[in-house]
């Protein structure tokens, strides 16, 4: 037998088929629970994840450059990081881009802060879990499994009977009935609470529907509905002062607020807007309070019956009210909506004394209230104030931790930049080291290589025991080593033999060797006369050698001993 669901025809034998598939099947390949249910073959899901309905999107809006997104992350990062700092300290900025839309990467997380419900999430620590693992009123059990498949229904995540989407949506609200069981479930919960499933998971919408029933809108889900009620007189007094024909209009055909601005408060205009337009009002509502949603419906009224064309077309009260339940779309647009709720002139004080008017009013008429709801709380900055964190409370917990090595700072990085370019500038700025022969060498070592002719530095004056004189003497000690002669005459030659050191420095060595060949001549002439030997004569400004420890040890030894050791 066949039957229409979900906006398409199929047969009791393919539903059976696809919930024991959707219970069975858990750790399929199978994506979403659309994939399950057979909608890709011939539907096209949005950016949103809809499948079909009034709330699809056609793909026409025009979305942000990738870089404004990837800066307005990298900005709400830094904001939920160091989150109890902007909210004290910086909250019209944090209100400014709440105005300019949350990332849609970030929306989930940025939510869950902006309610409070991350803080009551921490403070409670292992309730969702607790609730979740009781059974639960069987009253309230029947009604919400009742309920679980009129709540979007063509959207992916919840078109399939029985799917991960209404498993989730039950345990939520089958969580909050234990929760609050003097409030129970209401059925406008259950849009509220889907909506919060689509951005996180079901613990943290959990709590995030908690906020709102108990600080954002308390009492709009008791029995009775005094507090809509409530609310509806201050939106048609708000209206007298924001657009006077629209409310003499109303008046005139006895149209009482409670007949259409209902299912706008209670589901904050989840069920009405385009979805694009409903993520933006709910980026300002959880940041300022109810006083967007009040705006939100006193732009429509004034839109849809603020001309006297429009009201000339719509005489009577059935007329007016089909023309509110169908709004124009150019109205509900998201660039268009959210302009015109902004210029609005209606603060969270207007609406705190316009409640206490109406709330004087009521007692007159009707009574004392018979549910006494906690006060409303004006925006998530209110909110925190009342229950001050723990910075504990604010800490982010990702889900997916990945081990990256941390890259070093910016700023140590530069300064071994800068300690590198210094070294390299005092490298460039020192002098090269000379190669200095040995002063003891053998007559076997061969001959050095011509020496090039290095800067001039300044010269050295080594200090020794002995003072020895600027000028060479004429005259050698004792100790003479086998290839200098006995006398040195004033002026180095400028050929040198083959035994001279590569540099001849002007302060003669303290000792020489002792033994003195034969063969040596008495005396040097100034050139020599040796054609192999034509080597000039070093620079006399070359620092001498330092004195080494085989010099010193050498000192000390007598001509004999000098002999054998060398």
């Amino acid at each position: 037998m066949a039957r229409i669901e979900n906006g398409r025809q199929s047969f009791d034998t393919m539903s059976i088929r696809t919930i024991s598939s959707s219970r069975m099947d858990d750790e399929s390949s199978l994506g979403s629970d659309s994939e399950i249910n057979g909608f890709t073959s011939d539907r096209q899901t949005d950016k949103y994840g809809f499948i079909g309905g009034a709330q699809q999107t056609d793909g026409s809006a025009q979305d942000l450059p990738p870089q404004v997104l990837r800066q307005r992350e990298v900005k709400w990062l830094d904001m939920l990081s160091h989150w109890d700092k902007w909210m004290i300290k910086r909250f019209n900025k944090v209100r400014l881009r709440c105005q300019k839309g949350i990332p849609p990467a970030l929306r989930g997380r940025a939510w869950l802060y902006l309610s409070g419900g991350k803080v009551k999430k921490e403070q409670n620590h292992g309730k969702f879990q607790e609730l979740d693992s009781q059974p639960g009123d069987p009253k309230w059990v029947d009604v919400i499994e009742k309920d679980l498949h009129r709540q979007f229904p063509f959207h992916e995540m919840f078109v399939s009977r029985g799917g991960h989407g209404q498993q989730d949506l039950f345990r939520v609200l089958k969580a909050y009935t234990l929760y609050r069981p003097e409030e129970g479930y209401c059925q406008a919960q259950a849009p509220i609470a889907a909506v919060l499933l689509m951005h996180m998971p079901a613990e943290d919408a959990f709590w995030g529907l908690v906020q709102i029933c108990e600080k954002y809108l308390p009492g709009y889900y008791s029995p009775g509905l005094e507090a809509i009620q409530l609310d509806g007189e201050i939106l048609f007094a708000l209206l007298r002062r924001v657009s006077p024909l629209a409310y003499r209009h109303l008046e005139k055909h006895k149209i009482d607020p409670i007949l259409y601005m209902t299912e706008w408060f209670m589901c904050a205009f989840s069920r009405t807007l385009p979805w694009a337009s409903v993520l933006r009002v709910w980026d300002m509502f959880l940041c300022d309070g109810v006083k967007i949603i009040f705006r939100v419906g006193l732009v429509l009224l004034k839109c849809m019956l603020g001309t006297r064309e429009k009201l000339k077309a719509y005489q009577g009260q059935y007329e007016t009210m089909e023309l509110l339940r169908a709004i124009e779309p150019r109205y509900m647009q998201e660039g268009f909506l959210v302009r015109e709720i902004l210029e609005v002139p209606v603060t969270a004080r207007d609406v705190e004394r316009e409640n206490y008017t109406q709330l004087k009013r009521w007692k007159k008429n009707r009574g004392e209230l018979n549910f006494k709801s906690p006060p409303r709380l004006h925006g998530a900055r209110i909110i925190m104030l009342a229950e001050p964190p723990r910075r504990q409370d604010l800490q982010q917990n990702p889900t997916i931790v990945l081990d990256v090595p941390e890259p070093a700072p910016q700023l140590k990085k530069g300064k071994e930049e800068k300690k590198s370019m210094k070294k390299r500038r005092s490298i460039k700025k020192s002098q090269p080291i000379l190669n200095i022969p040995n002063p003891y060498s053998l007559p076997s070592d061969p001959p050095p290589p011509p020496p090039s002719d290095p800067p001039a530095p300044p010269p050295v004056i080594i200090e020794t025991p002995e003072t020895v004189p600027e000028t060479v003497p004429q005259t050698v000690p004792q100790t003479v080593p086998e290839n200098v002669p006995e006398t040195v005459p004033e002026t180095v030659p400028e050929t040198v033999p083959e035994t001279v050191p590569e540099t001849v420095p002007e302060i003669v060595q303290e000792t020489v060797p002792e033994t003195v060949p034969e063969t040596v001549p008495e005396t040097v002439p100034e050139t020599e006369t040796d054609p192999l030997q034509h080597q000039e004569a070093p620079p006399t400004d070359v620092p001498p050698a330092k004195e080494t420890p085989l010099q010193r040890s050498t000192q000390s030894l007598s001509s004999t001993d000098q002999d054998t050791y060398l």
